[in-house]
């Protein structure tokens, strides 16, 4: 990788338009006053890296679980996943990743599997750490079947500067571990439903590669 390329990272096409109108906005700010121009400019430099789409390498290993999503992880408890997936009223393992403003918001499939079902839920614009937010925001819920039957969900999270969900994908799509399926403007939180049975290898703190930090181990609770 050279020099250059560590710091000028894909773009996703989803951000062609916003990085378009600041840079028309910079524009305009040059025009009124130079102090406001270079403003405009950090401000297009940011939007420009908000919406980076970086490669990524999942794991090789059979059986491992990758996080969804860059950030930390903000949460890790028992809950009930989404009703509107209708995966029943066990509660199960929930691992939250908070996203930043400043990470990347590209959005992957933590395992290889057919998305049996999409579920979006209007709600409010919460800050997507809070605990109530998973219960409480605008949602985007992903129902996903393994090979050997078990099954996850993935919850895209709006937060409280996030004002769109965007997800790729429909219904019986078949994803690779690591494959992009959505993304969320501006800073937000997924959160992953794991397994019965199985454990997470993360702590709360500690900051995840979206579709390359290894969350858990399946095989653990096959």
């Amino acid at each position: 990788m050279t020099m250059l390329g560590t710091f000028l990272k894909p773009m996703h096409r989803e951000g062609v338009k916003f990085v378009a109108i600041f840079a028309a906005i910079t524009l305009g700010l040059f025009l009124l006053n130079e102090y406001l121009g270079w403003i405009g400019v950090g401000l297009t430099v940011w939007c420009y890296y908000f919406f980076r789409d970086p490669v990524r390498v999942p794991p090789t290993r059979d059986g491992v679980l990758v996080s969804p999503a860059d950030g930390m992880v903000s949460l890790i408890e028992p809950a009930v996943p989404p009703e509107e997936l209708g995966m029943g009223e066990t509660a199960l393992t929930r691992v939250s990743v908070f996203m930043s403003v400043f990470n990347c918001h590209v959005n992957r499939t933590p395992v290889t599997g057919e998305v049996t079902q999409i579920a979006y839920r209007p709600g409010k614009f919460l800050n997507a750490s809070l605990d109530k937010a998973s219960a409480d925001n605008e949602r985007n819920s992903l129902r996903i079947r393994m090979d050997d039957g078990r099954e996850i969900a993935v919850v895209q999270i709006a937060g409280l500067v996030a004002r769109r969900i965007v997800c790729f994908i429909e219904p019986g799509a078949e994803l690779q571990t690591g494959e992009r399926f959505g993304l969320i403007r501006f800073g937000s939180r997924l959160d992953v439903y794991l397994p019965e049975g199985v454990e997470p290898l993360v702590r709360i703190g500690q900051t995840m590669v979206a579709g390359e930090t290894v969350l858990a181990d399946l095989k653990a609770g096959g």
